[in-house]
């Protein structure tokens, strides 16, 4: 394999001096040759603005070795205009969001090696509340790949992200594995890893702490030239920390999400645990999530989610959109601990459908010191500040407006804190054809409500 050191090709690596068009040229005559590995030597901190890497091109960082994205806003030439920064406007009048790494329509890339890419997101913080940052305008994006195939991350380490770290738009044949992902917590828009429009993606044995969704899926406005929906998706064996949602199908859906796997994955100390959110006129179906162990508490309601660790939601975002259909999904053996029970909502009953519990098990307890007795619409029509936090007693699960629920072998036990709203196992409402099979779980305080509320 033919080898290009970045240091060959101008390089300081010193981290201060913009190392791009170094970097740059190594990468373009990588590719003119054919192919092969740019390589950044150990040791030293290579800062740079935008990097466009190529077909047939592995980017290797070695032990020690740091790719630093700029604090520099104009050291980045990369951009690409994104709705929902943007208040859903993508014309061409719209500056657009700046990019660390990206690629365009390229094959067979690779991003791989022991050392780390940073992305700087500290750069760009404005004030510290105390639990979320306000930030500056002109973060990057750390990746943004649009179009690309047969692309692969290995056994890198991503940290600080400034904005939606691994965005993959329109990629098609991805594998990510033993990535890790060390965000801060208390940054906004920072997604460890954004799959939006592509098909054939196997995610494994990965460890993502993120203040945004960790892994999240989407069909995105901006994004139709490169692809159509989001398809044949698996993730198995990771381990997640989000201040918002550690696994998500949605919000953003222009295109159908379907035939999508998460197996075997550890969450902890996270908003929201497992989510499926349709928020747009296109369509979720097939989504299995299974054998997990997932534990979510309050944060800050800056922070989308409130505790719960799963959700099943289908509400538009606005009156103009519209809503589709959520249907066929399926949790199988999740043992939660949570500060929030399940929560299940469509927008008329038959926008969700089909939905199966099986072997799902919900201990409640409250430990944080954030409100409860909250659940989290958000995005909705209306103001979000009045209505996108839905506040109502705690139920173990909570089910509103669907068709075709099924709980078999669920149980809901309560742990020793119990604050008052903490009330029913199961509440039900305008639920058509809810099954219960073998369903267990007692009320929070029987002497004032019912096991079940139903209506």
């Amino acid at each position: 394999m033919n080898i290009y050191s970045v240091l060959d090709y101008g390089a300081r690596g010193d981290g201060t001096t913009n190392d791009a068009a170094a970097i740059q040229r190594a990468i373009d005559t990588c590719h003119a040759a054919g192919g092969g590995q740019v390589r950044f030597p150990a040791g030293q901190v290579y800062c740079s603005g935008s990097l466009v890497l190529k077909s047939n091109v592995e980017m290797y960082l070695e032990p020690g070795a740091v790719l630093q994205a700029s604090s520099n806003v104009a050291d980045y030439t990369a951009r690409f205009v994104v709705g929902a920064l943007s208040g859903g406007q993508t014309g061409v009048d719209q500056p657009g969001e700046t990019i660390f790494i990206t690629a365009d329509r390229a094959e067979n890339i690779s991003f791989s090696g022991t050392g780390v890419i940073d992305g700087g997101g500290r750069f760009f913080v404005r004030e510290d509340t105390g639990y979320i940052y306000r930030m500056k305008p002109g973060r990057p994006f750390t990746f943004f790949l649009l179009g690309c195939k047969k692309v692969t991350f290995r056994d890198v380490t991503v940290r600080d992200g400034a904005l939606w770290t691994i965005r993959l738009s329109g990629c098609d044949d991805v594998l990510i594995h033993g990535i890790h992902i060390e965000n801060d917590l208390k940054l906004p828009n920072n997604d460890g890893i954004d799959l939006d429009r592509c098909r054939n993606v196997r995610i494994s044995d990965c460890h993502i702490v993120s203040g945004d969704d960790c892994i999240v899926l989407k069909t995105c406005q901006e994004t139709a030239a490169y692809g159509e929906g989001c398809e044949n998706i698996i993730v198995t064996g990771c381990t997640l920390v989000s201040t918002s949602i550690a696994l998500c199908v949605g919000c953003e859906c222009r295109a159908p999400m379907r035939h999508i796997i998460f197996d075997g994955c550890v969450i902890r100390s996270s908003h929201r645990g497992l989510a499926v959110r349709l928020s747009e006129a296109s369509d979720v179906e097939d989504v299995l999530f299974s054998n997990m162990l997932v534990e979510t508490r309050y944060f800050h309601r800056d922070w989308w989610g409130a505790g719960e660790p799963i959700c099943v939601s289908a509400i538009p975002w606005d009156d103009e959109r519209g809503i589709g259909q959520v249907r066929n999904v399926r949790f199988i053996n999740i043992f939660c601990r949570s500060e929030n029970g399940v929560y299940v909502e469509g927008w008329t009953p038959d926008r969700v459908q089909d939905i199966l519990f099986e072997n799902v098990q919900v201990e409640l307890d409250k430990w944080s010191k954030w409100e409860g007795g909250l659940y989290d619409r958000r995005p909705c029509p209306g103001d979000w500040t009045q209505v996108g936090l839905l506040r109502r007693p705690t139920a173990g699960f909570l089910l509103n407006k669907a068709q075709n629920v099924t709980l078999r072998n669920c149980r809901v036990t309560w742990g020793a804190n119990r604050p008052p709203y903490f009330q029913h196992a199961l509440a039900s409402h305008a639920v058509a054809n809810l099954q219960l099979e073998n369903f267990k779980g007692d009320s929070a305080a029987p002497e004032h409500y019912p096991a079940i509320q139903m209506d």
